[in-house]
């Protein structure tokens, strides 16, 4: 029987998109590429998601291979691209209400820097958060089995009662190596209402929603 509910951060809590983060920046095209590239498809980024490499020392490094003339501009996306407006998953407050009002448990589980307690309180539904897993405070990524390992003994949770909802099968597909059940969310809300009232957990229908990202 379930009883608590998991939900990842980015592109289900919020719409994730680092083109859009530069975007921003108001650059042209080629240095818009660049610092994409640079900052946000480069091993520094999943190094400082893991807690391996500092923020600091995540940004000294993605300079060293950017002209003098982006620093400014990494400096935002590493250190402040979360200060901008915050892009809300269409329908996943009321999700998370909606079952915490049902009696389930609610936590997150989400690959991201430790600076995420600073904004984790302007998402919308994040009332509803009895705890969190983040994967910089404890060193671990998903979908390493040892971090859904950390959620469960963190919070006293047993994996069969618990559901976990990510935007990547590969984190699926760890939760479910671990006894954790879950389901892929790719901005279908009406099929993940529909997975989770298949798994037992009695949501609405609900109504569908599309997430506009660049």
């Amino acid at each position: 029987m379930i009883k608590n509910i998991i939900f990842d951060m980015g592109n289900v809590l919020i719409a994730w998109s680092p083109k859009k983060i530069v975007a921003r920046l108001g650059m042209d095209e080629v240095d818009s590429a660049l610092l994409e590239r640079e900052v946000f498809q480069e091993y520094e980024w999943v190094s400082m998601d893991h807690g391996i490499m500092s923020q600091e020392e995540g940004y000294a490094s993605i300079c060293r291979r950017l002209p003098e003339r982006l620093h400014k501009a990494a400096y935002a996306c590493v250190f402040d691209w979360w200060k901008a407006p915050l892009d809300p998953v269409p329908g996943m407050a009321e999700l998370a209400r909606e079952v915490r009002a049902l009696g389930y448990h609610v936590y997150l589980c989400s690959n991201a820097t430790s600076p995420l307690r600073e904004y984790f309180d302007r998402i919308p539904g994040s009332e509803c958060f009895e705890g969190r897993i983040v994967s910089a405070d404890v060193k671990l990524l998903k979908p390493q089995h040892e971090i859904y390992e950390t959620l469960f003994k963190t919070f006293g949770l047993k994996p069969e009662e618990c559901f976990f909802i990510d935007d990547s099968p590969l984190n699926i597909d760890g939760a479910y190596a671990v006894g954790m059940a879950g389901a892929v969310f790719l901005n279908d809300m009406l099929r993940l209402r529909a997975r989770m009232r298949d798994a037992g957990i009695p949501v609405k229908e609900g109504e569908e929603h599309t997430t506009q990202q660049l």
